[in-house]
C-alpha cells in the first residue's frame, strides 16, 4: 500500500514538473513587436533634413526683406547747367561747412535739401533748409534760368559756389517783397543780415 501511495506522489510530482516546464518555454517564445522602427541614425537624418529646411526658409525670408527694403528710384527735372548729383552733401554737411567759413571764402560743392521757399515772381531765387533752423540763400547765375514758382516744400539738389554775403535792409525788403510778405513784416526789416548765400550753376527738383 505504502509502495502504490509513494508511486501515486511521484506520478503528480513529474507532472506538476512537467506542466511548469512548458509554461516556461511558452513564456520564452514570447517576443514583443517593436511599436517604433525608426533607428536613433534615422532621427538624426530627419533633424539634418529639418535643419536645411529651416535655414532655406531662413534665407528666403531675408531676401524677401532685401526686396521690399530697395530704394525706389526718383526722378527729377533738371533746371540750368546739366551736372550728375552723386556728391551732394546732407543739410547738416552743408550747414557744418558753412560754419567753417569765413566772409570772401567761397567753395565749389553741391547739397540736397528741401525748397523753403521761392520767389513768387519770377522763380528767380530760393531758400533751402539746413539743420537748425537755418536756411541758405540761393540765386542763380547770371540770372540764366529759373525754377518753378510751385517749387516749394520739393526736395531739391544744387551745385555751384557757396559763400557767406551780407545783405542790406533795401536787398531783404526787395525779397521780402518777392516772396509775398506783408507790408507789415516787410517794415520789421531794419538790419543787415549775414546769410548762408549760394550761386547755382544747375538745380534738380525732385519730380
Amino acid at each position: 500500500m505504502k509502495k502504490i501511495v509513494v508511486l501515486v506522489c511521484s506520478l503528480i510530482v513529474m507532472i506538476s514538473c512537467k506542466n511548469k516546464s512548458e509554461e516556461v518555454e511558452i513564456d520564452e517564445t514570447k517576443t514583443e513587436i517593436p511599436t517604433d522602427t525608426i533607428t536613433p541614425k534615422d532621427t538624426l537624418a530627419i533633424e539634418d533634413v529639418e535643419s536645411q529646411e529651416s535655414e532655406v526658409l531662413s534665407k528666403e525670408a531675408i531676401e524677401e526683406v532685401k526686396v521690399e527694403t530697395k530704394e525706389p528710384k526718383v526722378e527729377y527735372a533738371s533746371f540750368g547747367g546739366k551736372f550728375k548729383a552723386d556728391k551732394a552733401l546732407t543739410k547738416e554737411e552743408m550747414l557744418k561747412k558753412y560754419k567753417s567759413m569765413k566772409k570772401g571764402d567761397t567753395v565749389a560743392v553741391q547739397f540736397k535739401s528741401k525748397i523753403k521757399e521761392v520767389c513768387k515772381k519770377k522763380g528767380c531765387w530760393m531758400s533751402m533748409d539746413l539743420a537748425n533752423e537755418k536756411e541758405s540763400f540761393v540765386r542763380f547765375k547770371d540770372y540764366g534760368f529759373f525754377v518753378p514758382l510751385n517749387a516749394d516744400n520739393s526736395n531739391a539738389i544744387v551745385t555751384g559756389r557757396a559763400y557767406l554775403d551780407v545783405i542790406t535792409v533795401d536787398e531783404l525788403k526787395h525779397y521780402a517783397k518777392d516772396g509775398g510778405k506783408s507790408e507789415e513784416e516787410i517794415a520789421k526789416i531794419t538790419e543787415p543780415k549775414i546769410t548762408y548765400a549760394f550761386q547755382a550753376d544747375g538745380v534738380l527738383i525732385e519730380k
